[in-house]
């Protein structure tokens, strides 16, 4: 845009367009609001309003949500620049399952929606054209909204433990690279996605295997290893259809998918119970219902996506083996083979899909709190045998504002200072810290509830800055004091 006055100007267009826009918007909100929480230091060093550890779109979403209320907070990833996330790396679906119009991490500004990214590069035509959003896509938009919004993250700094302490601080031990360095937080937040607590939930007939026969849906792994090799991949959900398709476009001989039910789930119940009412609502409901409603969606699961489905089916080397649960796995000279039901299948190589856990000792960098957190086991006992369902007993016991509580109280202080905003959360504040649909919802939620702890904690320190506020209104020099009437003087 030209500053000559003589020289037609050209408005910006594209990104350039709407990040004007986006920084409009932001300034008729009066955001991101003055930063206002109380400056602490540890040993003279500054002490970090709040730190995130995960660059991924959830943790970037509640960098900006601390962001627009004022708090800074400070992201800490251990990925390059990048490769936040799962998008770029582990991830293996074309596109993103979330119909295209959710908006997302935006936080109620339309400018911050993906749509309005998208739009901006290859017009309205171009969205109405669009299905799904590609995977690798997403992963561009956030980091541009990373970028548009300045936030402020470390790449390449793992957390290697996470401490609590009882002055109220939590101490981090960060490695880089270069060096090995402590951070002091007033309080730290865990955005550190679908395993966040634990790791993948290994079954039991993996013990023993040689690992380089074997992989978790999860891993980082070539699959292009895999040409001309026989695949089977244990499981039936969206990350089993992903991993097997994958393999087949990398040049598999064949692969088997070993299903455990008779069929595929064929309707997604968590979408069909997606308003706003539950999203708002489902942390302020009674226990039972709770865990009523995330019992269900559990067991009646979600059926992979149609596309992807679709993806493995249409290749003639794909074999969809139902009612075919996984028994026992040998190591043999040609390879491996698994027993199920149905039969001895062969392989060369076994992809499991089984999910995640909640696994303590697979997180060494939590194990100074992690003895102490409240779990629903001790909360809730589900009514009968068959309500029984353990991801949701290991699940934390969180406070309004994600924080973990003790299991004894006293037993761990500090430990109220870590936030739990991952995917462990659900049954305590419904599906709201990590996937698409309302991850704004949980970021507001979660942003709102520690600025409010941390006035609270400094509220003697507020009030006396109140009392010390001194710059006028007004001088003495805006009026003139009247004189008594001539009626009053008389009557002196």
């Amino acid at each position: 845009m030209s500053l000559d006055p003589n020289v037609p100007s050209t408005p910006p267009s594209g990104l350039a367009a709407l990040e004007a826009r986006l920084a409009e918007d932001l300034s008729l909100l009066e955001l991101p609001a003055r930063e206002w929480v109380i400056g602490k230091t540890h040993g003279g060093r500054e002490v970090l309003d709040v730190a995130v550890i995960g660059g991924g779109m959830a943790g970037l979403t509640a960098a900006a949500a601390l962001k627009l209320v004022g708090v800074r907070a400070r992201v800490f990833d251990r990925s390059p620049q990048g490769l936040e996330g799962p998008w770029a790396t582990t991830a293996r679906m074309e596109t993103l399952r979330s119909p295209k119009q959710l908006t997302g991490p935006a936080l109620g500004l339309p400018a911050l929606t993906f749509r309005a990214w998208f739009e901006a590069q290859f017009g309205v035509e171009a969205w109405q054209a669009l299905d799904k959003i590609d995977r690798l896509q997403w992963m561009t938009y956030l980091i541009w909204y990373r970028r548009v919004l300045a936030l402020d993250v470390l790449n390449d700094h793992t957390i290697e433990a996470v401490t609590p302490r009882a002055d109220g601080l939590v101490a981090l031990s960060v490695r880089t690279h270069e060096r090995h360095f402590e951070v002091y937080a007033r309080r730290v937040v865990l955005a550190t996605g679908r395993d966040g607590l634990g790791g993948p939930a290994l079954p039991g007939f993996i013990d023993g295997l040689p690992r380089g026969r074997w992989a978790h849906s999860s891993d980082t792994y070539d699959y292009n290893t895999l040409a001309g090799k026989r695949v089977a991949v244990v499981g039936g959900g969206a990350s089993a259809m992903d991993s097997a398709a994958t393999a087949l476009e990398a040049g598999a001989a064949s692969v088997d998918l070993l299903i455990r039910r008779a069929d595929f789930p064929r309707v997604n119940k968590g979408k069909g119970a997606g308003n706003p009412g539950l999203t708002h609502g489902h942390h302020a409901l009674p226990d039972e219902w709770k865990w009523k409603i995330r019992h269900y969606i559990n067991t009646v699961q979600v059926p992979p996506p149609r596309g992807s489905t679709l993806r493995v089916s249409h290749h003639e080397n794909a074999r969809f083996n139902f009612g075919c649960p996984v028994q026992s796995v040998e190591s043999t000279a040609d390879g491996l083979a698994i027993h199920t039901p149905k039969g001895t299948f062969a392989a060369d190589f076994l992809v499991v899909s089984t999910g995640f856990k909640v696994d303590w000792a697979a997180r060494p960098e939590f194990a100074a709190f992690a003895p102490h957190i409240r779990t629903w086991a001790s909360r809730y006992t589900p009514p009968s045998a068959a309500d029984q369902d353990v991801e949701l007993s290991d699940s934390p016991d969180l406070g309004p504002a994600f924080e973990f509580l003790e299991q004894v109280p006293g037993a761990c202080p500090g430990l109220s200072h870590i936030h739990c905003f991952c995917y462990p959360a659900t049954l305590s504040h419904g599906a709201v810290s990590g996937d698409i649909p309302a991850i704004s919802t949980g970021a507001k939620r979660l942003a709102r509830g520690i600025a409010t702890l941390l006035y609270q904690e400094d509220v003697e320190q507020h009030y006396a800055a109140l009392e010390a506020y001194a710059e006028p209104e007004l001088y003495g020099d805006e009026w003139q004091p009247a004189e008594a009437p001539a009626q009053y003087a008389e009557d002196e």
